[in-house]
């Protein structure tokens, strides 16, 4: 059975090329096109579609607004379309806390050379939206007071990497993580400008420090930093701090940044202090760089099946055998702290 896409966008440009791309493709069935959220409306309740490609920015009712009365009244995966902007990276991850499984960026419009990597990457994403577990939504709390407690080794690196559903999970792992949590690194697949938007968020809804990472920046003690979106971050041993070091190298498992760079320089350097997370995502990237932090002697976690909004990265790196612990996403933060003041008494229970 091919699965039904709906594609909700004001451009008729835009809806002509995606209807394109979409009947190219014997296992999408273009069920309609809406120009608004109205239209949208009808032909959902005519067709109950399988996934919805919808536009951020519309007339009438925007993306947002549509978008959460649809989770409210008829949860749908849905793959958002959005432009690169600061303002479009905004309304993008406000959609992803709504309920939107994923998003790509709007097609350049007359680039020939990127169109086919792009209907590609789109006919990808479209087949892994439809198969995605919604997640019950969560309300946008800023993290509830700490109790005192002493301070955890600054030697501990908590090391997350993340793609599809990722942008949920990291939040909800950073709310439960305290303002002296060890410093944390994070790669979160997503395209240049995204990751600001994304790190200025957690910094205000989380007890960290959260920044998007520069090169040279140390890692610190009740800090995160972000990969930015198109650079690899690794992290080395400087003297007596890690410090982080930005490159624009090859794509690694189609991404930059890559997990897979990230955990693999963590276990060159870090080895026994890490404590390291591979989340919800599409794909295979982490799965090796958390087994070569394994074997170097790290802790190491990945997110259960139960609760991944597309258990990928996580499987693989279970079947690789690089996962200490197999854990529900509510559980992780408090499983981290554990293992991070175990291993900072110089107990290896």
């Amino acid at each position: 059975m091919p699965i039904s896409v709906l594609v909700v966008d004001d451009s008729a440009l835009i809806r002509s090329l995606l209807k394109e791309i979409i009947q190219a493709d014997p296992e999408l069935r273009l069920v309609g096109c809406a120009p608004d959220a109205f239209v949208a409306r009808d032909l959902i309740k005519q067709h109950a579609p399988d996934v919805i490609s919808l536009d951020v920015e519309m007339p009438r009712m925007d993306g947002l607004t549509f978008l959460d009365k649809l989770m409210k009244a008829r949860p749908t995966p849905v793959l958002m379309i959005s432009s690169l902007t600061e303002r479009g990276s905004e309304a993008t991850l406000r959609a992803l806390e709504l309920g939107a499984v994923d998003f790509i960026a709007k097609p350049r419009l007359g680039i020939a050379e990127g169109m086919q990597a792009y209907a590609e990457e789109i006919r990808a994403k479209l087949k892994t939206v439809a198969r995605a577990r919604l997640r019950r939504r969560a309300a946008d709390a800023p993290a509830p007071p700490e109790s005192a407690a002493p301070l955890l080794s600054t030697e501990k690196i908590i090391a997350l990497g993340a793609s599809t559903g990722g942008t949920e999970a990291l939040k909800e792992v950073l709310l439960g993580l305290p303002a002296h949590s060890p410093g944390v690194v994070i790669t979160q697949h997503m395209p240049p400008g995204f990751t600001r938007s994304f790190a200025e968020r957690l910094d205000r809804l989380t007890r960290l420090s959260v920044s998007e990472a520069r090169d040279g920046d140390r890692i610190l003690p009740g800090h995160a930093l972000v990969a930015p979106g198109d650079h690899h971050m690794e992290v080395q041993r400087s003297g007596a701090n890690y410090v982080v070091r930005l490159n624009r190298q090859a794509q690694v498992n189609g991404h930059r940044p890559a997990v897979d760079v990230m955990f693999e320089s963590l276990a060159r350097c870090a080895g026994r202090n890490l404590l390291a997370g591979l989340l919800t995502g599409m794909g295979k990237d982490g799965a090796r760089g958390l087994l070569a932090i394994r074997q170097a002697g790290g802790y190491t976690l990945a997110q259960d099946e139960a609760t991944c909004v597309v258990y990928g990265m996580p499987r693989e790196a279970v079947e690789l055998g690089a996962a200490e612990d197999v854990l529900p996403l509510e559980r992780i933060a408090a499983v981290l702290l554990q293992q991070a003041a175990r291993r900072g008494s110089g107990n290896r229970l």
